[in-house]
């Protein structure tokens, strides 16, 4: 029991290890909700429950009441253990950075290729996660979604859209830090 609260603890971990939980946790959300891992739907599910609540007629369409039902989905509830399974883990391995000065641009690589500016890093985030979930809603499914489910059922897509998501963030990496990286 030591070795696994000093293995949590430790600021990164094996590539083998994370892999193997990974494949743990999606088996047993298939074996406990009857649904594969995926988290893309998740802020329209979202964006559903408040518009309906809202303008209930003008979310009434077929997007809403049958493609991507409002509510807390699966899908909503893993984003939101995504977001404190994070903040746990930086807490337990003593980097979170929560309040302190810098926290939001403490990276060394990101202010010697963007400067110093932590507005820059918001609106960058911003517009990658709006880029990430449009492709995502394009390719059918998220990294969780359409990679590791995908992958667990052998779907052709999974591997192809893997293969792509590795290709397209080697040359996006070679082109902002070039040969830097």
């Amino acid at each position: 029991m030591k070795f696994i609260l000093s293995y949590i603890r430790k600021e990164t971990w094996s590539p083998y290890a994370a892999g193997v939980l990974l494949g743990v946790v999606s088996i047993l959300t298939v074996w406990l909700n009857k649904s594969l891992l995926g988290a893309s739907g998740a802020f329209e599910n979202l964006a559903g429950m408040i518009g309906k609540a809202v303008s209930p007629a003008a979310f009434n369409i077929l997007y809403f009441n049958f493609v991507m039902p409002p509510g807390i989905t699966s899908g909503v509830i893993l984003v939101i253990g995504i977001f404190f399974g994070g903040m746990i883990g930086a807490a337990t391995s003593k980097t979170l950075k929560w309040g302190k000065k810098d926290a939001l641009n403490s990276d060394l690589q990101w202010k010697r290729i963007f400067g110093p500016q932590v507005w820059k890093r918001w609106v960058l985030a911003f517009v990658g996660a709006i880029i990430l979930e449009y492709g995502a809603g394009i390719a059918g499914g998220c990294t969780s979604g359409l990679a590791i489910s995908g992958g667990m059922l052998l779907a052709p897509a999974a591997f192809l859209f893997i293969a792509g998501m590795f290709a397209s963030g080697i040359v996006i990496a070679w082109l902002i830090y070039r040969r830097s990286y």
